[in-house]
């Protein structure tokens, strides 16, 4: 396990494990799940803690004989603590990514399974989901572009850039999420690959446009 002591405090062995258990928060009645299958995401609302839990699930062709293992290749290839080690680096560099809070594997002879909690974004919507009820100000676009500019710049190759993975806040503040298998890399083609698979998630949204996507280059050059 990989965890910040200052969100998880000098829990026992015992309790670190119950929470990765989307049942123990559910007991609780401090659990609400956010997606099924492939990703299955909870957030927890206990207090203080505001987390979001996510459990790694296989997709594509490959899901169908395993849902959620992973072939073992060395602690430091697990996702999970990839992930939470991206996320602790970019978010020491002030970048609009979620905070890690703890990540785990569980180990099964040559394969494993793991899961991974950040804190949650309070407020925050997809947005896929501001989209599919309305149009946005160029204003906003201007500032979901700056804010993939600042990631770009410091090398940060995302491997799932799509409309779902940008969050906005009710202030307008822009956070990206969801790193597997995201890494860092000196610049070239791959940052234009990211934008070209973003806008094709976008034009399967509605009240997208050329405008809206101009809007949003002009935030990006400016970053």
């Amino acid at each position: 396990m990989l965890s910040d002591p200052a969100c998880v405090g000098n829990l026992p062995q015992s309790a670190q494990e119950a929470l990765f258990d989307p049942e123990y928060w559910r007991r609780r009645g401090e659990l609400q799940e956010v997606t099924a299958g492939r990703g299955s995401a909870w957030f927890i609302a206990s207090g203080v803690r505001q987390w979001a839990l996510r459990h790694y699930r296989r997709g594509g062709f490959i899901a169908r004989l395993s849902k959620d293992l992973y072939v073992w290749t060395g602690e430091s290839r697990v996702r999970a603590f990839a992930e939470w080690r991206l996320l602790d680096l970019l978010t020491q560099c002030g970048l609009p990514v979620p905070k890690p809070v703890a990540a785990r594997y569980r180990r099964s002879g040559l394969m494993y399974r793991c899961d991974l909690i950040t804190e949650r974004i309070a407020g925050a919507l997809p947005l896929s989901a501001l989209l599919a009820t309305g149009t946005l100000p160029a204003q906003r676009w201007h500032t979901v572009g700056a804010a993939v500019a600042r990631l770009h710049r410091a090398g940060l190759d995302h491997a799932d850039l799509n409309a779902h993975n940008i969050l906005l806040d009710t202030k307008g503040v822009v956070s990206v999420i969801d790193f597997d298998r995201s890494r860092l890399r000196s610049q070239g083609a791959w940052a234009a690959r990211n934008l070209e698979r973003l806008k094709r998630s976008l034009a399967k949204i509605g009240h997208f446009s050329e405008d809206a996507w101009e809007w949003f280059m002009a935030g990006y050059g400016e970053a």
